[in-house]
């Protein structure tokens, strides 16, 4: 019966991806409860963005020489921002920005995402023209939670990243979306629970593993998520968000969900170092249709650190 939680989209979206780790003869580890075992740390850092840039057009795929040129330039800039500041400089005009952080403080990835061999020119793969499928309604809604974004009346209004109450943009997720910094996510797995712990924030998504969603008026932070294992990966179901969490937004990253927005989450373990992550979206109060993406969880062997919020 699990099976009929799928709709039919992310089901079509699965197939081949569920088949990527027998098809290279990888063998995923098992925990001590006989399951996938995905613990260890795992970045999602990426020059990937969510949507697709209008340059590419409707090519999600790009060449390894255009991908060079591109993480070249990347790479150039980052170093170019990381000179020291002349001290000898003279003040900036009235009201532009005085700077702050250099690139020593920053960890958004130097590489396009790769996925299934494939070098990614978005994170969205469906709709195929990698944009986001907001409804008329949906875009005003964004449209008004934008403008609410600039608003200085109180606290209460200000972003929550802004706040230290979660992470910005939408690095806890779900969906998981890479961010300027602190892009990874450790993996604890139990018998009952995962714990998805982003970097950013301590955001700790805990994951109840063969339950129910419940149909209560509960509106956690990152939503309500249970999950369960099948053919090899782990899917994760969430909804009942956070009235304050339904706009996402980061420097490269934005949408718009509802409370009753659902993510399906699908983790499937396809290298020593590697996970590939997928989502679907539903959420016919802001999107014509269900949109769906992916991208790689690197494996590393940095530590998180406190992430000291407004010290």
């Amino acid at each position: 019966m699990k099976n009929m939680r799928l709709i039919l989209s992310f089901l079509s979206f699965v197939p081949s991806l569920g088949l990527l780790a027998a098809e290279s003869g990888y063998i995923a580890p098992l925990t001590e409860h006989g399951v996938p075992d995905f613990q260890g740390t795992w970045s999602i850092a990426t020059q990937t963005n969510l949507e697709r840039a209008e340059r590419f057009g409707s090519e999600l795929v790009i060449s390894e020489e255009e991908a060079i040129r591109i993480e070249a330039r990347v790479r150039a800039g980052m170093q170019a921002s990381n000179q020291p500041s002349d001290p000898n400089r003279e003040a900036p005009d009235a009201g532009r920005n005085v700077g702050g952080y250099n690139t020593f403080w920053m960890d958004p990835g130097d590489r396009l995402a790769t996925v299934n061999g494939e070098i990614r020119t978005s994170i969205l793969v469906d709709p195929a023209d990698g944009k986001l499928p907001y409804s008329e309604q949906g875009r005003a809604n964004y449209a008004a939670a934008m403008r609410r974004r600039n608003s200085y009346d109180g606290p209460e209004v200000r972003p929550l990243g802004e706040r230290c109450v979660v992470g910005f943009g939408s690095t806890g997720g779900p969906p998981k979306l890479p961010v300027l910094y602190n892009n990874l996510t450790q993996i604890v797995q139990t018998e009952d629970y995962v714990l998805l712990l982003a970097e950013m924030n301590h955001d700790a998504r805990v994951i109840r593993l063969n339950a129910e969603l419940p149909e209560n008026t509960q509106y956690p932070w990152m939503g309500d998520s249970i999950g369960y294992y099948e053919e090899g990966s782990l899917v994760v179901e969430t909804t009942n968000f956070h009235p304050q969490q339904s706009l996402r937004s980061s420097l490269d990253h934005r949408f718009y969900g509802s409370q009753q927005m659902k993510v399906t989450e699908r983790f499937t373990r396809v290298a020593d170092d590697a996970i590939h992550y997928q989502f679907t979206v539903e959420d016919p109060e802001n999107y014509a249709q269900p949109w769906s993406g992916e991208l790689p969880m690197n494996h590393t062997q940095d530590q998180m650190f406190e992430y000291a919020c407004h010290e």
